[in-house]
């Protein structure tokens, strides 16, 4: 039978895709149905059908899966954010192992185990960054998270990835939104002023930032809005605007002002401090980057007379958790304000034995090849779209004897440790964190040699 659109099936959902949808086959033919869960038998509604695929929708589901459970999240389906509210955390557990294991397999062709998949303690309010895009009709401001593939607006400002003090900040922006009739951006037009709300916690020392992403230069009756966030805020540090007055999806603009407080939040990591500001990356998950930065030392292992190149170094936090392990930290990033990050973090602890160069990935490796840089290990944290490909060239000629690979995305992890392979050096031992908890994300730590 040929499938069309709007034909209604009986399907078993058989595994999730590296997005999170249900996988089924229909006399051999690929289904693809969201919100399905491994195990669900069920009928599917079609709404798309190609020449190597259908899309579905459930229209009943017949049997549940032993690991489906009741979403907890009332936007849970509609909002873009989470993927797995609907299945047991231990089944979640098991897809993102599978799914670095399969990666390996199929794009890599390499077969090695997992030797741990780490779940989070929490799986609940872990985020330490929110950005919620707005809306504002008839005086009402609505904040929430956009729908998968759209800009369209659902209503969540009580997340449960998020602080819950961030809903209190929410409803300060409201009230504030409310007595001055603030109108919000218009995509369309380019006209309105509040187009995100930002806010960042650390964790560690639970200082808040609360920031405004606006289409303008100044917010009106501050003061009224800075008295509403200190009462939602108990330990509110710093108000900032962010001005983005380009016709562009990209939330933040390039200029920050700083309205009250510090420009900057501090937090611990690992025993370090580091400063957060709005646009530094840092790891959104606290407990779990402890995590990831503990396996990356464990595979490192540190004698106290190694030199390690830190490649996609962002702020630096990878390099000066080890810094006090190894001879010297010499870091490649290159955003300019996160190389600044990077270097105020070494001061903050006292770290002089690490170096931070603002260069692209390959130019930096390769000045450092002039120079003649000899490091023990090559320590990559790239992002989504993994490393250049001739970085690999110049890491080779470097002679590092171990690579450490943090990934955000086994796909590409395992394409580049495929190249990897055809320079000599193979994997010895592989840890997969969950950094995102109910979503489709899974972190990896890979650790190679060169076996030349």
């Amino acid at each position: 039978m040929q499938l069309k659109k709007n034909d209604e099936i009986e399907l078993f959902i058989e595994t999730l895709t590296s997005q999170g949808s249900g996988l089924g086959r229909y006399e051999g033919f690929a289904v693809f149905v969201n919100g399905a869960v491994a195990g669900d038998k069920i009928i599917a509604h079609i709404i798309k059908v190609s020449k190597n695929y259908a899309v579905g929708i459930i229209k009943e589901i017949l049997k549940p899966s032993e690991s489906r459970i009741e979403p907890d999240c009332a936007a849970f389906g509609k909002c873009g954010g989470c993927s797995f509210r609907n299945m047991t955390y231990a089944e979640e557990l098991k897809y993102k192992k599978e799914r670095v294991r399969d990666a390996l397999l199929r794009i890599g062709h390499i077969d090695f185990p997992v030797e741990k998949m780490i779940g989070a303690d929490n799986i609940t309010r872990y985020r330490n960054k929110a950005q919620y895009p707005v809306f504002i009709e008839n005086g009402k401001l609505t904040a929430g998270f956009y729908a998968v593939k759209s800009h369209r607006i659902i209503p969540c400002k009580s997340c449960l990835l998020q602080p819950a003090e961030f809903e209190k900040g929410i409803e300060a922006f409201e009230k504030w939104a409310r007595k001055n009739n603030i109108s919000s951006y218009d995509e369309k037009t380019g006209r309105g002023l509040l187009r995100h709300i930002y806010f960042r916690k650390a964790f560690g020392t639970g200082e808040v930032m609360a920031c405004a992403v606006i289409n303008g230069n100044e917010l009106p009756d501050f003061d009224y809005l800075l008295n509403e966030l200190k009462g939602a805020f108990e330990n509110l540090k710093s108000v900032v605007i962010n001005i983005n007055r380009k016709n562009t999806n990209v939330i933040l603009g390039e200029k920050t002002v700083t309205l009250w407080g510090n420009d900057k939040i501090y937090d611990t990591l690992l025993s370090k401090k580091f400063a957060v500001s709005p646009a530094s990356f840092y790891q959104v998950n606290h407990s779990q980057c402890e995590k990831l930065y503990t396996a990356v030392s464990e595979y490192a292992e540190l004698k106290g007379n190694e030199t390690v190149l830190d490649m996609y170094c962002g702020a630096g936090t990878i390099g000066l958790t080890l810094a006090d392990k190894c001879k010297v930290i010499v870091g490649i990033e290159a955003v300019p304000s996160a190389v600044e990050n990077a270097r105020e973090n070494a001061a903050l602890n006292g770290i002089e034995n690490a170096e931070f160069i603002c260069a692209d990935a390959f130019d930096g490796a390769k000045e450092l090849e002039k120079r003649g840089l000899k490091p023990n290990i090559v320590i990559v944290d790239p992002p989504r779209k993994g490393c250049q490909k001739e970085l690999f060239d110049v890491i080779e000629k470097m002679g590092a004897s171990r690579i450490i690979y943090v990934s955000c995305d086994p796909a590409t992890l395992a394409r580049d440790l495929a190249i990897l392979r055809e320079k000599g050096y193979a994997v010895q031992r592989l840890t997969a964190v969950d950094m995102f908890p109910r979503t489709p994300h899974v972190e990896t730590v890979v650790l190679m040699s060169n076996q030349g």
